[in-house]
């Protein structure tokens, strides 16, 4: 990993071991939906697993904006996790509308207005 911080709007790859049950598992993307300064202070990112298996489930959003990774990111599965100690690489960014239709899924799954 290198010592540069994740922003909102990246996709990180790093390792969501240990789980359980319906979680995603092992080393996959991530979006991260927090902004740089938070993740540079804290450590931690707030964002979502990214899979490339689609179940057509109202929670999924497409990615868009970042070549060569194709797949959904699960807007129901809500994660904090330290990126340094998990070694987070720098993916690439998806494009806003992604990232602005993951946040608005989110809002809606814990009743935000």
């Amino acid at each position: 990993m290198n010592d540069e911080t994740p922003d909102e709007g990246d996709v990180i790859w790093l390792t969501l071991d240990p789980t359980l049950g319906h979680e995603q598992q092992e080393r996959r993307p991530f979006l991260v939906l927090t902004p740089r300064g938070y993740n540079q202070k804290t450590s931690l990112v707030l964002g979502c697993p990214i899979t490339s298996k689609s179940k057509g489930y109202p929670f999924e959003v497409r990615v868009s904006g970042v070549d060569a990774l194709a797949g959904v990111v699960l807007a129901d599965q809500l994660k904090s996790l330290d990126w340094r100690v998990r070694r987070a690489e720098i993916a690439g960014r998806v494009d806003v509308a992604t990232t602005d239709a993951v946040r608005s899924l989110v809002k809606r799954l814990l009743a935000i207005s």
